[in-house]
């Protein structure tokens, strides 16, 4: 599954590059549906050109029938390093830099501690937390250059661990530990970082559940309040990139108004 170009691939994305050679990268992760498929068109709509990752490649021809602009689909695994690289090296073939990452996919596989299945919290683990951390290593070489920004999606989950999220809320408080110290090293060199911290979104996320008692509670929950879309995060990672140079918003904790904790 790796997006290492061919010689054929590369060709065509030097001569595609010749017509989308204006505006601003973005690189978003997990953008087949929810979030991430909502913020990379977002982005097109603010005049980015957009390199969308997902291992469903096959939804990425969605975003860009939908989007104003350019669109570089690729398939991408974040729990594969290999080809997190070769997605980033993609990218900067088609597009020559790189001015935002948005690291965005994530697996909730909530359950309880006690008989849980091990397999679960693998995949957790690989894809929220290293799968980040795999993001952020591959593109800060062309962030940094670009004084570029990093967007962290993680969730209050990262804030509140709740009863039978402990391994998911475990894989959101390390994104936002490995975060602030992103931030710390890279600030002085004009990268802005930003963790975006959603409440109950409506998005396939709660599908991803195999217990039934945890996909019970999540549909009770979601069915007690006016649960946040996934345009109003997009429209929240839009409000952290369009701050002036010299303004960083490092943390944007947003819950449905229902929400209570």
């Amino acid at each position: 599954m790796s997006s290492i170009p061919t010689p054929e691939t590369a060709a065509a994305d030097t001569a595609a590059a010749a017509t989308d050679a204006a505006g601003p990268v973005a690189f978003v992760t997990g953008a087949s549906s929810g979030i991430g498929h909502a913020t990379a068109l977002a982005l097109s709509h603010a005049g980015y050109r957009v390199a969308v990752g997902a291992r469903r490649v096959e939804r990425l021809g969605e975003i860009e029938d939908a989007a104003p602009g350019v669109i570089l689909p690729i398939e991408l695994d974040v729990t594969d390093a290999a080809s997190v690289v070769g997605a980033v090296a993609r990218t900067l073939e088609r597009f020559g830099r790189l001015d935002v990452l948005v690291s965005n996919a994530g697996l909730m596989l909530n359950g309880m501690i006690l008989g849980a299945d091990l397999a679960a919290w693998e995949r957790m683990v690989q894809t929220n937390l290293l799968g980040s951390m795999y993001a952020v290593h591959a593109a800060l070489p062309a962030l940094i250059a670009a004084r570029g920004h990093v967007i962290q999606v993680s969730s209050t989950s990262g804030r509140i661990a709740s009863l039978g999220s402990g391994v998911y809320s475990a894989t959101k408080f390390g994104v936002s530990a490995f975060t602030e110290s992103l931030r710390q090293e890279v600030t002085a060199q004009g990268v802005r970082v930003t963790v975006v911290e959603p409440g109950f979104v409506a998005t396939e996320l709660t599908s991803h559940l195999t217990d039934p008692a945890m996909r019970a509670a999540a549909a009770e929950i979601g069915d007690s309040m006016r649960t946040l879309q996934a345009d109003d995060i997009a429209e929240a990672v839009l409000y952290a990139l369009r701050q002036p140079e010299h303004v960083s918003v490092n943390e944007l904790l947003i819950r449905p108004t229902d929400q209570v904790r």
